[in-house]
């Protein structure tokens, strides 16, 4: 396989990648209990084992390339470019990228001593983008490959029920935070939350606990970086969901903890039917299915919704 010809579609991110070079890569020794520990779901361990690259192979110049910008980039806020979707080099290639990167990140964690659960449930994201892309598109792969690069560079904690992001904030963001009188400080960093699926439902008091957890352990493993302020950018602010959506939801509890600023363009279906999303009419399963399908009925649309709020 030609590996400059399946790249002719990303000429920046290949340049930027041969400005990089390689690194040494050398996969865990128990790779099969890494797996494990990555949540990696059992469907998807043999294929992940039998296609292990090895030197030689015709994408190994790519793997050493990638995981070589993630080292570059480990604990930077100014992200590398991100990894393209790749299908031609199967369903593992980017599993393959990352395992590859553990060490680093592993050491990354110790160096700042991030406690091992911590960086267990963290990393145990990998496995959960699988199990998300076989929920979209019933096949194996890895959902979103660049999302699992903030994992890998360390800029990215799970924290009980919700993830935080080592971020800085987007223009609009910021021109919101600070005409309602906030100033983030210089640069405008901010711990950017994300709701991961298949943990269960995002409760109040699991989601308080995460914030009361966040605000100490940040201090702690990064004390030169100071964050008063988070964010949210998600379909789940938006604020048309209170028109069909119980009081007592949980979704419209998290809603609430933010200040809600500018709307913007997202999907939507993927998040909450998966591969139904397709589907006419759309299933109605849930009070959230019911919500989303009832509006799109009506002719409504969805959108995204940044929000922020003050850390304690």
């Amino acid at each position: 396989m030609d590996i400059k010809h399946v790249l002719r579609e990303h000429p920046e991110w290949l340049d930027h990648l041969e400005s990089v070079g390689p690194v040494d890569v050398r996969f865990p020794h128990d790779l099969l209990g890494e797996l494990l520990r990555l949540a990696v779901p059992h469907e998807d361990i043999g294929g992940v084992l039998a296609g292990l690259p090895a030197p030689g192979d015709p994408h190994w110049w790519l793997l050493e390339r990638c995981v070589g910008s993630l080292v570059a980039s480990m604990g930077d806020t100014e992200a590398p470019p991100r990894f393209p979707e790749l299908p031609e080099l199967g369903p593992y290639f980017y599993v393959h990228v990352y395992l590859a990167a553990l060490p680093y990140t592993r050491a990354y964690h110790r160096e700042h001593g991030i406690p091992e659960h911590v960086a267990q449930a963290t990393l145990a994201d990998l496995g959960r983008n699988m199990a998300v892309h076989r929920k979209r598109f019933r096949a194996p792969g890895l959902h979103a490959p660049f999302w699992f690069m903030l994992h890998a560079r360390g800029m990215i904690y799970q924290l009980g029920r919700l993830q935080f992001e080592r971020s800085l904030m987007r223009e609009g963001t910021a021109s919101g935070v600070r005409a309602a009188g906030m100033d983030p400080g210089d640069g405008n960093p901010a711990l950017d939350v994300h709701i991961p699926d298949f943990c269960g439902p995002m409760d109040p008091a699991s989601c308080d606990r995460s914030f009361a957890r966040a605000a100490e352990f940040f201090p702690r493993h990064f004390p030169k970086e100071k964050y008063l302020v988070a964010t949210c950018h998600s379909w789940l602010l938006d604020e048309q969901l209170a028109r069909y959506l119980p009081e007592g939801s949980n979704i419209i509890a998290f809603q609430r903890r933010f200040h809600l600023l500018h709307r913007f363009e997202t999907g939507v279906l993927g998040f909450v039917f998966g591969a139904d999303a397709e589907a006419d009419p759309l299933p109605r399963r849930s009070s959230l299915e019911r919500a989303i399908a009832d509006h799109l009925a009506e002719g409504g649309s969805w959108y995204g919704r940044a929000g922020w709020l003050r850390l304690s």
